[in-house]
C-alpha cells in the first residue's frame, strides 16, 4: 500500500450494505417466529399478529430490493479463503438473496390471492397485483411457508460460519459487516 496504513475500511463492506445487512436480519428474526405463532394465537388478536408479520415481511422485501441495488452498485471485500470455501460461501449467500426475495413476494401474494389486502401497519393499504384467486391462494401459502423453512436452514448455515471463522479460524470475516 505504499507505506500507508490501511485503515480497514476497503476490508469491510460498504456502510449502507452493513446497515442494511444488520436491519434485515433483526427483521426477519422478528417476522419469522411471529409468522409460526400466527397458528397458535387466540382469534381475537390472530389478525393483529397478520397484520404486524406482513407488514415487516413487506418491509423486509422492499429493503432487500434497496439490498440488492446497493450491492451491485458497490464493491466486496474480497475473500480470502480456498475456492471451495468461497464457492460455498457464495451460493448461500446468492441463495439467502433469492429466498429473502421469495418469501415476501409469495406471502404477499398469497395475502392477496386469499382476499385480503396487505394494510401496511395499518397506514394505507396496498394494491393488490392478483386479488382474490382462490386457485392460487394455497400454492402461494405453500411456496412462502417452504422458503421460511428453507431462509432459516441458510441462516442456520451462514451463522455456523460467522462462528467458524470468527471462533476457530479467528480470522477477520465478521467484522466485514460490523
Amino acid at each position: 500500500m505504499n507505506g500507508a496504513q490501511s485503515t480497514g475500511e476497503d476490508e469491510r463492506y460498504a456502510g449502507t450494505l452493513r446497515i442494511l445487512h444488520w436491519l434485515i436480519a433483526a427483521l426477519v428474526l422478528m417476522t419469522w417466529p411471529l409468522g409460526q405463532m400466527i397458528g397458535f394465537v387466540k382469534d381475537d388478536v390472530k389478525l393483529d399478529f397478520y397484520l404486524i408479520h406482513e407488514s415487516l415481511g413487506f418491509l423486509v422485501l422492499w429493503l432487500m430490493l434497496l439490498r440488492i441495488g446497493t450491492r451491485l452498485t458497490s464493491s466486496a471485500p474480497l475473500i480470502e479463503a480456498p475456492p471451495f470455501e468461497k464457492a460455498v460461501a457464495h451460493t448461500v449467500h446468492g441463495l439467502l438473496y433469492v429466498f429473502l426475495i421469495i418469501m415476501p413476494v409469495s406471502g404477499f401474494l398469497a395475502t392477496n390471492a386469499h382476499g385480503f389486502p396487505l394494510n401496511w401497519f395499518g397506514l394505507f393499504t396496498v394494491w393488490s397485483p392478483i386479488g382474490k384467486s382462490p386457485d392460487i391462494a394455497f400454492t402461494l401459502s405453500a411456496i412462502h411457508a417452504w422458503s421460511a423453512w428453507i431462509l432459516l436452514a441458510l441462516f442456520a448455515l451462514h451463522f455456523a460460519a460467522v462462528i467458524f471463522h470468527h471462533v476457530i479460524r479467528r480470522d477477520r470475516t465478521l467484522y466485514r459487516i460490523l
